[in-house]
């Protein structure tokens, strides 16, 4: 399938003109590569598309870039050249200029003292929000990264034996990504055992040993060419007690309460609160403190997110993790993760592995 990248930029210019702005200042370099297929990695180099209302569009480019035939105007510069200067000379003075969230402020700032009348208004929505609405190809290629999301959570939840360490575990499942034909992680895979489960973002150690009556929380994503899946389950080595157990049932319940209302034109506030309810009700609303979920694609954590606070409303072609956990310091913690896409009708998960409690081991 081509991707249509004309359509893409299309799309950002109707929402430029919903904001009045008729230049925008693209910087990162996943948004680039979404707005034109061209990829480079700029380093702390200065590298950007100027989106312009007109069409006339302009890549501001070094020359140690290996880009060639971009099909805009190309403004080349070396590291020695005023850069700013060569920006200041490609953008209108009187009207505002939008910027991008990736943007860094050693190039902003430079631009602000150079054109000290130019106005400059956060724009960065009009590219995220454009990048949240995933056309068919794109939801394709996350399909099939959770596929493989799926398929190796499947084998590690049978790998996982008393006495391996967490980090014996997280190496397992890296080395069946690459096996099932994904580039990498889409993030540092977590696996916690017991007491670290509390611990959100704990980093797999080789010193923790697994032992029987522990948990066990497993939060792991892979790439596959350039998307990104995400995806978390908590298994029990040898047997749960029942406190956990309870606890694992009320976080399922929560994450089926939270899916089954998706769909277009649902406020994400309004899916959180599903699941802040149904935790709160159940007494445990001190043990869960953060969002619900956030929005994914060519990065694990896009822009979006699924929170009390997001009062924007779901539109088809949006994935983003459903996540809901119970974090019980000294103890335990429990987190059942879905991605969920946003259809036409209502929503469709990404994960197909169960979510009742499991033992292993």
């Amino acid at each position: 399938m081509q991707i249509n990248y004309e359509e893409r930029r299309q799309r950002v210019l109707e929402r430029m003109e919903k904001r009045g702005l008729t230049q925008l200042i693209v910087s990162d370099p996943l948004s680039i590569r979404f707005l034109t297929g061209i990829w480079n990695n700029p380093y702390e180099r200065l590298f950007g598309l100027i989106l312009k209302s007109n069409g006339e569009h302009v890549m501001l480019l070094n020359y140690l870039y290996f880009i060639s035939d971009t099909g805009f105007k190309e403004v080349w510069f070396s590291d020695m050249d005023d850069q700013i200067g060569l920006i200041a000379e490609n953008i209108d003075h009187d009207k505002p200029l939008g910027i991008d969230k990736a943007w860094p402020a050693r190039f902003l700032i430079p631009l602000q003292e150079r054109v000290p009348g130019l106005k400059t208004v956060w724009g960065s929505d009009c590219v995220d929000d454009v990048r949240a609405a995933k056309d068919e190809q794109e939801i394709a290629l996350m399909k099939k990264a959770s596929e493989i999301n799926d398929r190796v959570i499947e084998r590690t939840r049978d790998y996982i034996k008393e006495g391996m360490s967490e980090k014996q575990v997280a190496d397992f499942i890296e080395e069946n990504f690459l096996k099932e034909g994904a580039t990498g992680t889409s993030f540092d895979t977590i696996v916690c055992f017991g007491a670290n489960a509390a611990d959100q973002h704990h980093e797999p150690s080789e010193d923790v040993k697994l032992e029987a009556g522990q948990c066990v929380l497993v939060d792991m994503g892979c790439v596959y060419e350039g998307y990104c899946s995400d995806m978390t389950r908590t298994f029990y080595c040898k047997s749960v007690d029942p406190e956990q157990a309870e606890v694992h049932d009320i976080v399922r319940e929560a994450v089926r309460r939270a899916e089954e209302v998706i769909k277009p034109g649902v406020k994400f506030s309004f899916i959180d609160k599903q699941a802040r309810d149904y935790i709160d009700e159940k007494g445990y609303s001190k043990y869960w403190k953060i969002r619900l979920g956030h929005f994914i694609g060519q990065q694990d954590h896009e822009y979006g997110d699924v929170s009390p606070i997001n009062d924007k409303e779901a539109e088809v072609g949006n994935i983003f993790s459903i996540e809901p956990g119970i974090y019980i310091e000294g103890k335990y913690g429990v987190r059942i993760e879905d991605l969920v896409l946003v259809t036409k009708d209502g929503y469709e998960l990404l994960n197909h592995v169960e979510k009742k409690y499991e033992i292993v081991g």
